[in-house]
């Protein structure tokens, strides 16, 4: 997807960035209703397992924010996993979820 939105472009680059930062198997960012982005990678600590679309989404719900309008998630797996998937989907029923490959290349929109 070449003609991807800037602001949608700045969230898959903000994804890449907190997975390469971390060396993580997942970066996500999210934006909310007023512009703020929010980045994660995956967690896996013996005691806490959240995937990076969940931390995101953590880390934007304990900033006070009450609605998210996209998110992307840079991966190498073929799809959104689920459990991060529903945590956007319990903010933000109809937000874009773009999927993007560790180049930032965008394969899908959910």
């Amino acid at each position: 997807m070449t003609d991807l939105d800037p602001e949608d472009a700045k969230l898959v680059t903000l994804a890449r960035s907190a997975r390469g930062r971390t060396g993580a198997p997942e970066g996500a960012a999210v934006r909310d209703t007023d512009g703020r982005t929010y980045l994660a990678a995956t967690v896996a600590l013996p005691s806490l397992q959240l995937t990076a679309l969940q931390a995101a989404v953590a880390a934007a719900v304990s900033s006070g924010v009450q609605g998210l309008e996209a998110a992307a998630v840079v991966t190498a797996a073929e799809a959104l996993e689920d459990a991060g998937l529903a945590a956007i989907r319990d903010l933000a029923p109809s937000a874009p979820v773009l999927l993007a490959g560790p180049d930032g290349a965008v394969r899908t929109t959910v």
